[in-house]
């Protein structure tokens, strides 16, 4: 927009609209200013490139190489190696309870009582039928001694004989019935009291005194469960080529699989940091669940406090190599591009290269590098933002400490 045209759209006097201009100029370069000033103040200038910048300096060192074992982590649970629904053998009233709910019952200790007087009766009528055979049978080898007596001077016939030798057989096998109905009675008055089978923490009363108790059938009666505690199993599950990987290790010799060896594990709970707790590997299950592809694993710990509670969640680390070198470095120092993993390494003549690396798993805080990083390789540790692949930088000789800390290099 000219003056001209300014003057006609505004109808004033040239001075005017040079004042206008004027104003504006100035105002633009406020502006321009106030641009440049708040780019200085947040950061915001362009960049000047590392290469008008010069070398810039590194901390590089070498990474460490140490013989290790590596623990593999899953989660899981803890389990009961026994669990039992307390039920009762024979049905009829319950009479009474003889534990406290939630408490800890030792092996054989009494539980419940179902009225026993009906099952007293029948074993009384079941003695007695055993008495009334008996009687039966020392009449029967009574008479068949007399037959046996008189068939030698011919006064009876052998017929005779072996009818009375029969009725005694008969009789012995009365006997025998009986004694087994007397044992059966026996034991229903012995199922009457419902006994803990193994030490162990029990739940609470599921029916109350005094209601009608189903036994010794499919749905028996529920009236409590007990979990053992001491040792405790942990169950987790470990995918296909976890299995698969044990399974190589096994066939190499190099690992021996949990199915023939109680290998060591370590657990902690959720509000621990540290893996205190050793136990051993317990079973490992014949298939993989075509559902998850993933195979269950049980290990098993002592726990003679009881801490360790059916159900609570726990972070297990399993046995998952033999020993081998390894090259360990800090996560720090690697690098993320489009889903790969990179490491910058320094040259002797200064000039930075990228490596594309096969990460393994944390030990002791360090990362293990599989393949991409060599024993003497010089990498760069602190200021990989100050390194580009190709251009230079002002190595910084550190030496790597097991703790993941960097120190300054003998000599340097």
């Amino acid at each position: 927009m000219n003056a001209h045209m300014l003057q006609i759209r505004l109808k004033t006097s040239p001075v005017r609209i040079s004042g206008i201009l004027k104003i504006m100029r100035n105002f633009m370069k406020r502006s321009v200013a106030s641009i440049f000033a708040l780019v200085a103040i947040f950061g915001l200038a362009p960049s000047v490139s590392i290469a008008q910048q010069g070398p810039l300096p590194v901390s590089v060192a070498k990474p460490i190489v140490q013989e290790i074992v590596e623990w593999d982590e899953y989660t899981g649970r803890f389990e009961a190696v026994e669990r039992v629904d307390v039920v009762a053998r024979v049905s009829g009233f319950l009479e009474s309870v003889h534990f406290k709910e939630g408490d800890v019952v030792s092996d054989g200790q009494l539980l419940f009582i179902i009225d026993p007087r009906p099952f007293e009766a029948q074993r009384q009528a079941a003695a007695a039928a055993v008495a009334a055979t008996r009687t039966r049978l020392d009449l029967a080898e009574k008479e068949l001694k007399r037959a046996e007596r008189l068939v030698k001077r011919n006064n009876i016939s052998q017929e005779l004989v072996d009818q009375r030798r029969a009725a005694m057989e008969t009789a012995r096998t009365d006997v025998l019935a009986a004694l087994a109905e007397l044992r059966i009675a026996d034991l229903d008055v012995e199922f009457t009291k419902v006994k803990a089978p193994f030490r162990g923490r029990i739940s609470d009363t599921r029916i109350d005194v005094g209601n009608y108790v189903d036994g010794g059938n499919a749905q028996a009666t529920l009236l409590s469960t007990i979990v053992s505690m001491d040792p405790i199993l942990f169950t987790f599950t470990a995918s296909e080529a976890e299995f698969l990987k044990y399974s190589r290790l096994h066939l190499e010799g190099r690992r021996e699989s949990s199915r023939v060896s109680d290998n060591p594990v370590y657990v902690r709970l959720m509000d621990e940091t540290e893996f205190t707790r050793k136990g051993r590997m317990h079973f490992v299950d014949n298939e993989l669940s075509p559902e998850t592809a993933t195979i269950r694993g049980q290990a098993i710990f002592d726990n003679p406090l009881g801490l360790l509670t059916l159900g609570v969640f726990g972070r297990l680390r399993l046995l998952g190599s033999d020993k081998y070198q390894a090259v360990l470095m800090p996560d720090a120092a690697i690098i993320s591009d489009q889903g790969r993993k990179l490491a910058l390494v320094v040259d002797a003549e200064g000039t930075v290269g990228a490596r594309v690396l096969e990460l393994g798993p944390i030990h002791n805080g360090l990362r293990v590098i599989r393949s991409g990083i060599k024993a003497d390789d010089r990498v760069i540790m602190r200021g990989v933002q100050r390194a580009r692949p190709g251009g230079k930088v002002i190595p910084q000789e550190m030496t790597l400490n097991p703790d993941a800390t960097l120190s300054p290099a003998s000599g340097s």
